[in-house]
């Protein structure tokens, strides 16, 4: 008995003693830590550059002369940026077209990704090389512009969502994940009866959460950050996106007026809030609120970045 407690805590003696850590252990894990840190800062102060210029005082944020903390601290600029004529409406748009584009573009893409891993599908090596070389070659921006607007979808909420729905790129990682899946939960669901639509959207597309979580933000940045086919299709306002109104705000900071005048506000109104800020306030305080949200985006889908998760989904 003796004995056997004995061998037990030199086991464990020699456990501790293997996976102790030295001095130089901690000495690069230290410098690892630091190097992060300093990495974290360096991503993390340009947005905070932009925050601490939005609430400080607007001649002092004209000059430059704000670069770690507020000076004259104030929320001014965001009750007159939220004033201006056209932002709640594009706010909307923004909106309207992220969470219907980002959802198509990762049903599509799914969808197409799964396709293309079927042998029985008629044609299908020649319509994937097909989709491939779009990434490749483009027709240019005139005939693009001119099939825009043969389809009707000029001055159209439409041209927002359609052309990003088959992102060829998107197909690839839908299609690469759904190779390494498991052939036997197909031929499962397809033992029990399953038609290909019923094995897609109850078999695999549960089981893609990851891949699908990954397609789902970059068509969200895609999609919220973009206002150059509001600048090449929409000639409509009320179609103006948030990223555009940013657009014709930094452009034309140095005449608020002109901006009001193509956004369809009023001139007395915007008269009074030229008054109180200057363009540099306005680009910072807009840009804030262009940004601010997309940021939310990577905490909700990060959890479903985790590897393994079709452990277990086939037994025996």
């Amino acid at each position: 008995m003796t004995m056997t407690k004995t061998l037990t805590t030199a086991k464990r003696g020699d456990t501790s003693a293997r996976y102790r850590a030295s001095a130089g252990d901690h000495v690069f894990r230290g410098a690892n830590y630091l190097l992060f840190a300093v990495f974290a800062v360096i991503c993390a102060y340009p947005f905070y550059y932009l925050i601490i210029n939005s609430v400080s005082a607007n001649d002092v944020s004209a000059l430059g002369d704000v670069r770690l903390w507020p000076v004259g601290f104030h929320l001014s600029n965001y009750a007159q940026v939220f004033s201006l004529p056209g932002l709640p409406l594009a706010t909307v748009v923004s909106v309207g077209r992220t969470v219907l584009g980002t959802t198509l573009t990762v049903l599509a893409s799914g969808f197409l990704g799964f396709m293309f891993t079927q042998t029985r599908m008629w044609g299908r090596k020649f319509w994937y090389r097909f989709l491939i070389i779009t990434m490749y070659f483009s027709a240019g921006l005139i005939p693009v512009f001119i099939i825009m607007k043969t389809l009707g979808l000029t001055n159209n909420f439409w041209v927002y969502v359609l052309p990003f729905v088959v992102q060829p790129f998107n197909v690839i990682l839908a299609k690469t994940y759904v190779e390494s899946m498991p052939k036997e939960l197909q031929e499962a669901a397809e033992m029990d009866g399953a038609n290909i639509l019923q094995v897609f959207f109850r078999v695999y597309l549960p089981n893609m959460t990851p891949i699908l979580a990954t397609i789902a933000i970059f068509s969200a940045v895609t999609q919220w950050n973009s206002f150059q086919d509001t600048l090449i299709y929409i000639t409509d306002q009320s179609l103006y996106t948030l990223q555009y109104l940013l657009y014709m705000f930094i452009n034309q900071a140095s005449s608020l007026a002109q901006a009001a005048q193509n956004a369809g506000g009023n001139l007395g109104q915007i008269a009074s809030v030229a008054t109180d800020q200057t363009p540099t306030s306005i680009r910072m305080t807009v840009s804030v609120l262009v940004v601010l949200p997309i940021i939310f985006i990577y905490p909700l889908f990060q959890r479903f970045f985790v590897k393994g998760i079709m452990l277990g989904a086939v037994k025996g």
